[in-house]
């Protein structure tokens, strides 16, 4: 044997030295982007173009929006945001997705790409503390049209690789099961932030199979409709909502400490435009001088929301704490040491002496006008439905292959009643002891 190790192979009739031998070139792998979630373990991120949205201030910033408003005030652990939200809607779109190529239905990789941007940014639109704030910081400009004028930025900035999610998004996208995926009432968003809320407020009234249901789910004359064998879980999913609205967005702490939320920036905005509000961020400062004036449709309007988030409102509470208004100093202290007011759930409206009488009772105990007593003393109404009959049905596909809505299919559960609105009246007034 000679003295160097030689190949096993041999070329041009000559051995060669295995130290000849060079590997064969690897191929660059792409790093595999993941997140670690406490829902559904990790959620991958299938493409650049996600990775990089993800990656956008404007998405960074919903880390800073809470999902649930004031909820954390009532259920400590409440504490998610609509970042957390987003992607968890983007991984259930994802395995919608799976799901539906396996039963034979086409979703090109284009569609597949505005399924999941859609989904990932329809909540990009939020303000701070959500719901509690939507049409308060921006009278008459819900969330859905800020979103959709994020996206519309976005897409400038991402040379038009959003155009099909703007489509899926506005509802307008032809194929009518995709657009259902994002917007319906069983999406993908309902089915994320009832597990997640459920998860997070610890409510296991609220926790639904979202695999499950997403595994009913398939295609029926160009609409998104849930298989026979499904239909138990979209009952548990209904009344899984229903508890949730009841228990959780409309506990009645909540719903107190979010007026006061409400109140105190009414008062913040009545002192910025008499010119005697100090200690204002600039972004906060803008949105405070916008009453009456609109929502300029610009990027620079746009790129001032986006720097608006929880952080900012906090901070100002904890400023206008001191300040020399006893109404907005005290509002302050309310939500920042939860003091909040009583509040009584009626399933009448308030009578307008009860009204009146703690509104007196508050004027002679603090010295205030009738008018700052009123933001102290209040009415108001709620409203819930867990199922809307008249707005995109759940349909289901019987064996015998016609179409029901789960309302009339159920031989369960009485979901007509579920489909009717259940309002109730509600007053709030400062408790015993602290007038």
């Amino acid at each position: 044997m000679p003295g160097n190790r030689v190949a096993a192979c041999e070329s041009a009739g000559n051995w060669l030295p295995l130290t000849h031998l060079k590997p064969p070139a690897l191929k660059h792998v792409p790093k595999l982007k993941i997140f670690n979630d406490p829902i559904y373990g990790f959620i991958r991120i299938p493409s650049r173009l996600l990775f990089d949205l993800i990656g956008h201030p404007y998405f960074q910033r919903l880390r800073r929006i809470s999902q649930m408003g004031m909820s954390y005030l009532v259920y400590p652990g409440a504490h998610h945001t609509r970042f957390h939200h987003a992607l968890g809607a983007m991984h259930l779109m994802q395995n919608a997705v799976d799901l539906l190529r396996r039963k034979g239905l086409e979703i090109t990789p284009e569609e597949e790409n505005g399924l999941l941007c859609a989904i990932l940014l329809h909540d990009i639109g939020h303000g701070p503390f959500s719901h509690a704030l939507e049409n308060e910081l921006i009278p008459g400009h819900s969330h859905e049209e800020l979103s959709l004028r994020f996206m519309r930025q976005l897409n400038e900035e991402f040379s038009g690789q959003l155009e099909v999610a703007i489509e899926i998004f506005r509802g307008c996208y032809k194929k009518q099961f995709l657009n259902e995926l994002v917007s319906s009432q069983l999406d993908m968003d309902r089915l994320d932030y009832l597990k997640r809320d459920s998860f997070y407020t610890g409510v296991a009234e609220g926790n639904i199979n979202s695999e499950r249901l997403i595994t009913m789910l398939t295609v029926y004359d160009g609409k998104l409709v849930v298989e026979e064998k499904g239909i138990y879980s979209v009952e548990k999913f209904l009344m899984a909502r229903r508890f949730m609205y009841w228990q959780v967005y409309l506990h009645k702490t909540g719903l107190a400490a979010e007026q006061v939320l409400v109140r105190l920036l009414r008062r913040a905005r009545e002192r910025y435009l008499d010119g005697k509000l100090e200690h204002c961020g600039r972004n906060l400062e803008y949105f405070l001088a916008l009453e009456g004036g609109g929502f300029p449709d610009t990027p620079e309007a746009l790129h001032r929301f986006a720097g608006l988030d929880d952080v900012d409102i906090l901070a100002a509470l904890k400023d206008w704490q001191s300040d020399p208004d006893p109404v907005l100093s005290r509002l302050c202290k309310m939500l920042l040491n939860r003091r909040l007011p009583a509040i009584k759930i009626k399933k009448k409206p308030i009578a307008e002496s009860k009204l009146e009488g703690k509104i007196q009772r508050v004027q002679a105990a603090w010295g205030l006008t009738r008018d700052e007593a009123g933001y102290f003393v209040f009415s108001g109404e709620i409203v819930n439905r867990a199922y809307n009959q008249d707005r995109q049905n759940i349909n289901i596909l019987r064996e015998n292959g016609k179409i029901r809505d789960v309302a009339s299919t159920s031989d369960q559960l009485n979901l007509q009643a579920l489909s009717a609105d259940v309002v109730k009246h509600y007053i709030c007034y400062p408790k015993k002891g602290v007038i």
